[in-house]
């Protein structure tokens, strides 16, 4: 064998394994990053090269990379990124990997791409709303694939083989993952002009990117204060350098109205990266990002995995949301990983809300994040009214679920043209079902939770598992007939007493069931921006990044709900997504009015919500946090043990605890039943640790379990902070 087919390197196979394997490299030339096939026992999987071989297997022994795949290498600094996020969570190196090499669908060679173009026919034809909006992505001499515009555009198929019959577009046809990208123009002409306290916030922000070194600037805002249009101005300078850039979003529900907004200050929207994207898609974005084609793009967390060529800015929108957190597989938060991401490549960070997460404000105060303010609104308009309803004096009548004041406000706002939102953060008709004369529950068969009823699908859903079962007419427990009822309000229920309520009122339903895609999310957001909705009932989806001129008043319908449960988050979750919901109301002339129902108006939350004192009920938590020496002056690790056995499960649990480190600056809590015990036919133990700020938890950790063996059937994740606690 020739030198040249002998030169060894280090694969890290796509799976759950936790470093590499030596291989030859068959005479492929094989540089570090380079993603490649190779076998594995009887397998062939997919790996990248991290570096050269070791030298610790006799040549002989080793066998060759099979192939090598058609893509750009994993740069130096994803490779790093991956290899940090391993070693912070405790995940296989392998797992990580996977997540920025997307799968072998995503990598792979693929058929040619039909796209469209405008066509040479169609000047007479009719142009619609819809239409218009075609041919505005759709520019002079580009070429685009349906699923791209239909998700830019916010359109149908139906929209597009109308216009081709028209003559308006053309069938084209693309080599395979070139898909023309177009690019952003960061000189075109800003829609909106910034007041000087925005210039002095952007300028900053500008300074920041101009400076090509590693930052973190919280953008602390107001709701309605312009923190888009600010942080706008650093991607217009990151695109100057020809650079890429990458804005995260918590929900893709949030990304329509940043797509438009980002279309009509750069001309174009930014390309998009989420789990709902089909393979096609995902596969024409990761190339375009690792090929340095696409220049912008807006994602949920796991975009930050994505093979970037020249990242330039990290932009956390709503950086305070738990939906960053990854519950499953790879534990991490993306806000943090963000952080993480800059800092490797040497590039600024901005976080941007308008309640900031204790762990950033922790961070403003220890002088390792900077900050700028907005504290008001732009054009005029100020911070809606907060009312407190107390249900415990004035609540609704029995079987209803508005109190009066609340019914009136609405019913006020009817007659002056104006919308009202109501909002209920639990989807369905009701969250439970029970059985008058037996007391039977209906529970999901694999989750140790109720069965949440949706009336408008006929059917009892599971929210944890996604189980599905028909609606039941019988008490399975007694059969008595008309027996069942349903425990609780959810948004759908509320629709019918709206409807009751308001008859002559458009009502429409905003919820993850509702807006299932960008489509669906841009078509809701038109028809309230055009004034065709008058109520809205709406559960966390509209919270936040909507800009509603009409909309003067909100009623929350139960403001106690993430108040419960003994989560060391509840009141600071529940603080942040209640001013997120009052701060849709009023964002422009008119002036807004919110309306809290709660039957603890004493709650310091709702007292701070009630006099907009953020700061306040900030120290007061912050006080609460580092009395008990909990996050972010505490560290905090969970050990979910799981297994289809209850007793593997208590039996595993057991051991940990009876192996548990003893350290004084490390406690151990548990094991005890999850609050979920049973999860999708999985029983659930956890166990809490608990340590000083400066302890190395990941070490503790490492050193406890790996010495531990438990049977195949056992599994025990790992949670390095941990946000929820079922």
């Amino acid at each position: 064998m020739s030198a040249a087919r002998s030169r060894r390197v280090s694969v890290q196979p796509l799976l759950p394994l936790p470093c590499a394997y030596e291989y030859l490299d068959g005479g492929l030339s094989l540089e570090t990053g380079a993603i490649v096939e190779i076998p594995l026992g009887s397998r062939r999987v997919l790996g990248v090269v991290v570096g050269p071989g070791r030298c610790e297997v006799a040549e002989h022994r080793l066998k060759p990379v099979l192939d090598r795949l058609d893509v750009p290498p994993i740069p130096a600094v994803s490779l790093a990124f991956a290899d940090w996020v391993a070693g912070y969570t405790l995940s296989p190196l392998g797992v990580v990997m996977k997540m920025v090499v997307g799968g072998r669908d995503i990598v792979s060679a693929a058929a040619p791409v039909r796209a469209w173009a405008r066509g040479g026919q169609g000047s007479a034809a009719r142009l619609t709303p819809a239409r218009q909006r075609v041919l505005d992505h759709l520019g002079p001499g580009s070429m685009l694939s349906g699923a791209r515009i239909r998700s830019a555009a916010g359109v149908s198929d139906a929209v597009l083989r109308g216009m081709a019959q028209a003559g308006l577009i053309e069938r084209v046809t693309l080599p395979a993952e070139r898909e023309e990208i177009a690019s952003p123009d960061p000189d075109l002409e800003p829609v909106v002009t910034l007041d000087a306290t925005q210039v002095e916030a952007a300028d900053r922000l500008v300074r920041a990117v101009r400076d090509r070194r590693f930052s973190v600037t919280v953008v602390d805002g107001v709701t309605g204060s312009g923190k888009t249009d600010v942080y706008f101005e650093a991607v217009a300078e990151v695109l100057r350098q020809g650079r890429q850039v990458l804005v995260l979003v918590p929900e893709i529900g949030l990304s329509v109205p940043f797509l438009d907004r980002f279309a009509a200050r750069f001309g174009v929207p930014p390309l998009a990266w989420h789990s709902e994207l089909p393979a096609s898609q995902r596969r024409i974005v990761w190339r375009a990002v690792a090929d340095g084609r696409a220049r912008a793009l807006i994602g949920a967390r796991s975009a930050l995995f994505l093979p970037y060529t020249d990242l330039g800015l990290v932009v956390v929108d709503e950086e305070h949301e738990p939906a960053y957190k990854q519950e499953d597989g790879v534990r991490y938060q993306g806000r943090d990983m963000a952080i993480v991401r800059a800092r490797l490549a040497r590039i600024p960070a901005v976080l941007v809300s308008a309640t900031p997460s204790l762990e950033t404000v922790a961070n403003i105060r220890r002088g390792r994040f900077g900050r700028v303010a907005l504290p008001a609104r732009v054009g005029g308009s100020r911070l809606p009214e907060v009312t407190l309803l107390d249900m415990r004096v004035r609540g609704p009548g029995r079987g209803e679920w508005m109190a009066p004041q609340l019914l009136h406000a609405v019913e006020t706002a009817l007659e002056s043209g104006e919308q009202s939102l109501l909002f209920l953060n639990r989807r369905g008709y009701a969250p439970l079902t029970l059985c008058r004369r037996c007391g039977w529950r209906c529970s999901c068969d694999h989750c140790s939770a109720w069965m949440v009823e949706h009336r408008l699908l006929d059917v009892l859903q599971c929210h944890h598992c996604g189980t599905t079962r028909p609606r039941l007419t019988v008490c399975p427990g007694c059969g008595a007939t008309e027996s069942l009822v349903a425990i609780g309000p959810g948004v759908e229920q509320l629709l019918a007493e709206s409807r009751i309520r308001f008859p002559d009122a458009v009502t429409v339903i905003a919820s993850s069931d509702t807006l299932s895609g960008p489509g669906a999310a841009r078509e809701f957001a038109r028809s309230v921006q055009a004034g065709e909705v008058d109520i809205i009932i709406g559960t966390q989806v509209v919270a936040k990044g909507h800009h509603f001129p009409l909309l003067t008043t909100v009623g929350v319908i139960d403001a106690d709900l993430g108040l419960s449960g003994g989560d060391l988050r509840a009141g600071e979750r529940t603080y942040q997504m209640l001013h997120q919901v009052a701060g849709r109301a009023g964002r422009e002339l008119r002036p807004g009015r919110v309306y809290l129902q709660t039957f603890q108006p004493e709650n310091p939350v709702m007292k701070a919500l009630a006099a907009w004192d953020r700061d306040g009920f900030v120290a007061a938590e912050a006080r609460e946090r580092e009395a008990a020496g909990m996050p972010p002056f505490g560290r905090l690790a969970a050990l979910i043990v799981s297994s289809h056995d209850a007793a593997d499960a208590d039996g595993a649990a057991a051991v940990l605890a009876r192996t548990a480190p003893q350290y004084t600056n490390v406690r151990v809590l548990g094991p005890a039943p999850a609050p979920l015990s049973l999860l999708r036919d999985r029983h659930r133990r956890r166990l809490l640790v608990k340590a000083d700020r400066d302890v190395d938890v990941q070490a503790v950790l490492k050193a406890w379990i790996e010495p531990l063996k438990f049977p195949s059937r056992v599994r025990v994740g790992i949670d390095i902070d941990p946000y929820s606690f079922l």
